[in-house]
């Protein structure tokens, strides 16, 4: 263009055909050529002297007239509807060229037919550069692909998914093997993550797997219940990806192929015997991965992430995060609720039987509410058929149920009378079980508010005498009124008299 705007000049200073081709070095044809299509432009010289090259190389240059071709329109008018049938099941290039053919035999031949149709599909599609801001996101995914390890036990080879997160705004990196994508491996591979980072973003971006999403939506996807307790926990959000839109998060699924070339294919010729040893030589090819220096850029992962990154994020909670379970149950009559995931009781207040009870326990602990209130707190025990029973819950009767022991009767009898609490001592130190003492326990201390306590004493004093420590026998001694009768007179000595026979009368 250059040249052209030379040649326009000298036209400009009234110089002839043959000099401007003897000054610029090329064939008079040529600048006549040139000077006839200036002549036909609107514009005049100076104007364009004044144009960009690039514009004025359009008006000199036209091109190629391929698109004004009758076949062009003719297609052109085509390309949205082979574009729709490209989607249906079977429908290949070569069926729609040849259906395309058949109605315009004179039309393009396969390979342009099929250059204008990848054009059009890609002019559809654009792609767009996303921008992100230090950290803000973070995207999480799962290798399609499984490491492996030995069961040194069995000698079995145990596959593994392969947890991957980047921070996408300085690419920095993480992965981690764990044995499924069930939900607990995926927070829990999701937890080292955070911590390996030193603090948490303002945003996740999972894929839309099972563990992280319950029902796929383009626009509203339904967030699995314990990732949202998991961010909840962590003072975070949680965004998916589109369904079926991997560009949304291009930055992981580039890194699942690094790791691929940086992980998996380093560690193909290894062997590990344990999942800890197989994450620790994950753990050491991320980190050289991410100390890599990038390409066309002077820095690598790793001091992006320090520089600009780590201390923007925020910081990690006191207390690690639980994956916590929900259940509705009913207070059964006992006041106690059954979590069958433990087949285990759980007892709650009796003003709350019959009623339901919303229950959330993790791995440690288990919380029950009703009517917007906690009502009980109890550490999750895992033994099968077993109670767990804070006594507050109980009624009264029940309490005093739970209370008894020999220890507790003579407590209570040493503050009714010193003739009860020696009889139950007396009683106690029968060779009997204490629980088929019990119920006499109570008897006595029935007895003992009803009567008067001065025959009560003297009943107990003559149950004493007499080592009969029943329950029956004071009742007789109280209806019979014998504490009323006078003590057993002294026998007196027989009259004297001559009747006497000694040991001679039986030789």
């Amino acid at each position: 263009m250059s040249q052209i705007k030379q040649l326009l000049q000298l036209h400009e200073q009234g110089k002839s055909i043959k000099f401007i081709a003897r000054s610029l070095g090329i064939s008079k044809n040529t600048v006549k050529a040139y000077l006839a299509k200036v002549a036909s432009s609107p514009l005049d010289v100076q104007a364009l002297l004044a144009l960009d090259d690039p514009i004025m190389e359009a008006r000199f240059h036209a091109g190629n007239p391929a698109y004004k071709d009758d076949r062009f329109e003719y297609l052109k008018s085509k390309l949205d509807y082979y574009s729709k049938e490209l989607g249906r099941p079977g429908v290949t290039r070569q069926l729609l060229w040849e259906e395309y053919r058949s109605d315009y035999p004179q039309g393009y031949g396969h390979s342009q037919f099929c250059y204008h149709l990848s054009q059009q599909l890609v002019a559809r599609k654009p792609s767009m550069v996303l921008q992100h801001s230090a950290a803000e996101k973070l995207f999480i995914d799962f290798a399609g692909k499984k490491l492996s390890y030995i069961d040194a036990d069995t000698g079995e080879v145990v596959p593994c998914q392969v947890f991957v997160a980047c921070l996408p705004y300085s690419d920095y990196s993480f992965a981690m093997a764990v044995r499924s994508q069930n939900i607990g491996d995926f927070l829990y591979a999701l937890g080292c993550c955070l911590q390996e980072l030193g603090g948490v973003p303002q945003v996740l971006v999972p894929d839309n797997l099972k563990a992280a999403i319950v029902k796929a939506s383009r626009y509203e996807p339904d967030v699995n219940r314990a990732l949202e307790d998991f961010a909840n926990h962590y003072h975070t959000t949680v965004i998916p990806a589109r369904a079926r839109k991997p560009k949304d998060k291009a930055l992981v699924e580039n890194q699942v192929k690094l790791v691929y070339s940086r992980v998996f294919a380093k560690l193909r010729n290894q062997q590990f015997f344990d999942l800890a040893s197989l994450n620790k030589a994950v753990k050491e090819k991320i980190r050289e991965h991410n100390q890599t220096r990038m390409q066309q850029k002077p820095y690598c992962r790793e001091e992006k992430f320090l520089a600009d990154e780590k201390y923007l994020l925020q910081p990690l909670p006191d207390q690690p995060f639980e994956i916590k379970y929900y259940r509705d149950l009913k207070v059964a009559k006992n006041n106690h609720i059954y979590l069958a995931q433990d087949k285990h009781y759980y007892s709650v207040p009796y003003i709350y039987i019959g009623q339901s009870a919303k229950v959330i326990y993790t791995r440690t602990m288990v919380r029950i509410y009703a009517k917007g209130e906690q009502i009980a707190v109890h550490a999750r025990d895992y033994r099968p058929g077993g109670y767990t029973t804070d006594k507050e819950h109980l009624c009264s009767a029940h309490q005093h149920y739970l209370d008894r022991s020999p220890d507790y009767y003579l407590n209570k009898a040493k503050l009714k009378s010193d003739e009860l609490y020696q009889l139950l001592g007396l009683m106690f130190t029968q060779n009997r079980h204490p629980e088929q003492l019990y119920r006499t326990c109570d008897g006595l201390l029935n007895l003992q508010r009803k009567t008067d306590q001065k025959d009560f004493q003297k009943a107990c004093l003559m149950a004493i005498q007499y080592q009969n420590y029943s329950y029956r026998f004071i009742l007789n001694i109280l209806t019979n009124k014998m504490t009323n009768q006078a003590e057993t007179k002294p026998e007196k000595p027989l009259p004297g008299h001559d009747n006497l026979r000694g040991s001679e009368y039986y030789a």
